[in-house]
């Protein structure tokens, strides 16, 4: 994909630095600055930010499965009116993410068309890709945190002063499993994917879709006598994972090859994803259409850029899982 070099909008294929021997590897996120409740400094004595409603802005796709998870953590704790939204075009075009109208950013900044403007507003000599989510802070015209696993994190818990809401997807006891999940789950699913997508060697593929179905294959089976990933509660971890899932027979299974089988094929996990695309409401966040619309469009692995008419999906259907218990959500 096309990048920032010191600050300058270079186009072009996806970045050398994403590609190594014909594997795709993902860039780090840059940018990893925390909000919290009163702006004091963290446990590393590094200041933060403080939450306050209508400074924070998110930047977003619904396209991107990174960017869907911060989507619904603002859904879920109730944030859709301390944190505004901004959504960029379905696809990723030569100026990298767009946003059709100008998107007001703040006092402090230009208006935005372009993605890449918030990365050299905040820092005039960027030299990396530039990813959606980006949570923006309106205030002081900067990015604060462009990495998504932080920022479910975030919204979690640092708004909550302001919302009452004291549901938590990340509980203390509970992390290390949830941790445990997150690795399987990042390495082999969520990026897993796009290691098959853009390989660019048999092996590089072979390896990768390998890696998908066998984790795939292992969530089936912990689902057939498990409520949720790590336990009775439903965490992060679900989330994490529901973002590519919601994905797979749309796009992964067809554009980026990830075919040895539809994930509608697997009993446990499809009644599973039903249940979290229902669950109050998530089904907002999601934008089949959006989703289509965007990985087709990705010239490198579908160059004559036709969206397929189906799959015909229905994730109202209903599902299984009553069957099993669970808590719902842990509370603070």
């Amino acid at each position: 994909m096309p990048a920032l070099v010191n600050g300058q909008w270079i186009k072009g294929e996806v970045a050398a630095s994403e590609m190594k021997n014909g594997a795709f590897h993902r860039e780090p996120t840059r940018f990893r600055n925390w909000i919290t409740a009163d702006g004091v400094l963290d446990k590393e004595g590094t200041p933060t930010f403080k939450a306050g409603a209508g400074r924070y802005q998110l930047f977003v796709s619904y396209l991107c499965p990174w960017a869907s998870r911060t989507l619904i953590f603002r859904h879920l704790k109730g944030l859709e009116n301390i944190i505004s939204v901004a959504v960029a075009e379905p696809a990723l075009g030569e100026n990298g993410w767009t946003f059709t109208n100008l998107v007001d950013a703040g006092q402090k900044a230009p208006p935005v068309h372009y993605l890449h403007q918030l990365y050299t507003a905040s820092l005039a000599t960027y030299t990396g890709k530039v990813s959606v989510p980006v949570l923006w802070d309106r205030q002081e015209g900067q990015i604060v945190n462009n990495e998504s696993a932080d920022i479910i994190r975030i919204l979690n818990s640092a708004f909550d002063g302001l919302t009452g809401d004291r549901r938590d997807f990340y509980p203390e006891g509970l992390r290390p499993e949830i941790e445990r999940w997150n690795g399987l789950i990042y390495d082999n699913i969520n990026n897993g994917v796009y290691r098959a997508g853009f390989a660019k060697s048999q092996a590089s593929y072979d390896e990768a879709v390998r890696d998908v179905f066998a984790a795939l294959d292992r969530v089936e089976m912990h689902l057939a006598d498990h409520r949720y990933l790590a336990g009775h509660y439903l965490t992060e971890a679900d989330w994490r994972l529901f973002v590519t899932l919601v994905r797979f027979d749309a796009a992964y299974n067809g554009v980026f090859k990830c075919n040895i089988r539809r994930l509608e094929d697997y009993h446990h996990l499809s009644h599973y994803l039903r249940e979290l695309y229902q669950f109050e409401n998530v089904r907002d966040t999601v934008k089949i259409d959006h989703i289509k619309a965007g990985y087709y469009s990705i010239a490198s692995v579908n160059p004559a850029g036709i969206v397929p008419a189906g799959p015909l999906i229905d994730f109202d259907r209903p599902h299984d899982r009553e069957r099993l218990t669970g808590k719902g959500i842990a509370m603070r």
